[in-house]
């Protein structure tokens, strides 16, 4: 009942709406249920059409550089909908642990040189900070 309610208010704000497949790249972790609290980060990518494979490639290496702090959640590719967009899931405590871990991650030899491979690949990019609702298993 309580969902119901909220489907029908949620429907009286609601402007638009875009559905995607998406498909979870090999080389991330599988997303598993996490103990919080957390916030995190949805990155998305629109990258050139053609580019897929290369942004796989590089991701593939690059990863490593971003597991110390397990907060590498998810990495997707969409598969039907808006094509060659990419979505990336990443938990942290806090703002504050987000901008210490990216610093971090400069830090380490060979993350530049994964961003200098994959920037020129992105069309547009988008970042959203998200705090999950009490019902997810994302904490």
């Amino acid at each position: 009942q309580e969902y119901l309610e909220f489907r029908k208010e949620r429907s009286r704000m609601l402007l638009s709406r875009r559905n995607q497949l998406l498909l979870e790249f090999s080389f991330w972790n599988e997303p598993l249920p996490r103990r919080g609290p957390n916030i995190y980060e949805l990155r998305t990518y629109k990258l050139k059409p053609g580019t897929m494979i290369e942004w796989g490639n590089n991701w593939a290496r690059a990863i490593k550089y971003r597991q110390e702090n397990q907060e590498a959640v998810g990495g997707f590719f969409s598969q039907i909908g808006e094509l060659y967009v990419v979505h990336h899931l990443w938990a942290y405590r806090d703002l504050q642990s987000r901008e210490e871990t990216r610093n971090a991650a400069w830090r380490k030899r060979g993350w530049d040189e994964n961003v200098y491979y994959t920037v020129p690949l992105i069309r547009t990019m988008e970042s959203r900070i998200m705090i999950p609702l009490k019902i997810s298993p994302l904490q």
